[in-house]
């Protein structure tokens, strides 16, 4: 059973250097990121939050939904949010042959430049992945993602008050921070991004993108 909010362990980052777990800064700034989207609803409420706290967020996208809710995709955009590749049909890497992960990986890459230039960032979805995988995205000029804590938010068991105890209380400068703008997700992400937001503001973080 997992138990979240999750911190990605220290021992496990120095074993992937051409991933990126947290970000090398020196202002007091957290990187809010959502994966999973754009979906009706959820992203749009997501958007409407961050607005309010003159916040900057990264928005892994699947492609099946940019091609699906292509005015939800724009107005991430256009609020001046970052976007970056979660495949099109969300993979597991550890199940997929090489050949159908990078097939994915590029049809969502050209959906994303037919909206904008892509900057050619990648989260695998699950945080899963073969070495293989990770070794091909690198020499094709992928900057590769993780995280530092992920709230698990998808969680139905979720304990909501624990994770925004455990966020507040943990997180530092240059933290990479996981939430899901889905369905799935919805309802304990707008019980917890909320307070987190503000706690984490209230304590002097801005937030940008990655």
């Amino acid at each position: 059973m997992n138990f979240y909010p999750l911190k990605f362990p220290d021992f496990l980052q120095k074993l992937f250097p051409k991933i990126i777990f947290k970000q090398k800064t020196q202002e007091q700034t957290v990187y809010l990121t959502f994966d999973d989207g754009p979906v009706p609803e959820i992203t749009s409420w997501v958007l409407n939050l961050l607005s309010q706290y003159n916040a900057q967020a990264t928005f892994f996208c699947i492609g099946n939904n940019i091609q699906k809710y292509p005015d939800i995709f724009k107005k991430i955009i256009q609020n001046k949010h970052q976007v970056g590749n979660h495949t099109f049909t969300h993979l597991n890497g550890w199940k997929t042959n090489n050949p159908n992960y990078f097939e994915e990986i590029q049809k969502t890459e050209a959906i994303i430049n037919s909206f904008i230039p892509s900057q050619k960032i990648f989260r695998p979805p699950y945080g899963r992945f073969k070495r293989s995988q990770i070794n091909q995205l690198n020499k094709s000029g992928y900057k590769i993602f993780l995280w530092t804590t992920i709230s698990g938010d998808f969680n139905p068991n979720l304990n909501p008050a624990k994770v925004i105890k455990y966020i507040t209380k943990n997180t530092k400068t240059g933290d990479i921070i996981v939430f899901h703008d889905s369905q799935k997700a919805s309802k304990n992400l707008k019980i917890i991004l909320p307070e987190i937001l503000n706690n984490l503001h209230s304590k002097g973080y801005s937030f940008k993108t990655l």
